[in-house]
């Protein structure tokens, strides 16, 4: 039941991290109206998300086969975002332009990854023993 429980993470994972890398290159790589769709998106944080959705196929992976690296990355991701995020928030704090569903974003991904790297670590435990993966 747990590892039918983590595959089904996995894929979420896996798909957020496509739709991530597609939604991301649109913008940073001039897709046609994407860039004025886009408004005052924060330039650090869009390449961050661009890239961590590389980071987020990863962790699917590493989740589908139940590995305690998978579950690992899952914390980084979460770790890195909440940092983006702190981030944004200085941004913001000192003026600088940002879009709102920006943070609304950053929010979801934070949360999603947070959840993510709690119930894998739950699943295939993080604490590592001799001998073990």
């Amino acid at each position: 039941m747990k590892r039918h429980l983590l595959r089904t993470v996995a894929a979420v994972a896996g798909l957020f991290g496509i739709l991530t890398i597609y939604s991301g290159g649109a913008v940073l790589f001039g897709a046609p109206g994407a860039v004025q769709a886009a408004g005052n998106a924060v330039p650090f944080v869009l390449w961050f998300n661009f890239l961590a959705g590389f980071a987020y196929i990863a962790a699917a992976i590493g989740l589908w086969r139940c590995s305690r690296w998978g579950a690992w990355t899952a914390i980084a991701i979460a770790s890195a975002t909440a940092l983006v995020f702190a981030a944004l928030g200085i941004h913001a704090a000192l003026g600088g332009p940002f879009e709102m569903r920006t943070v609304w974003a950053m929010t979801l991904r934070t949360a999603l990854w947070t959840g993510i790297a709690v119930f894998a670590c739950f699943a295939v435990g993080c604490a590592t023993r001799t001998g073990e993966r």
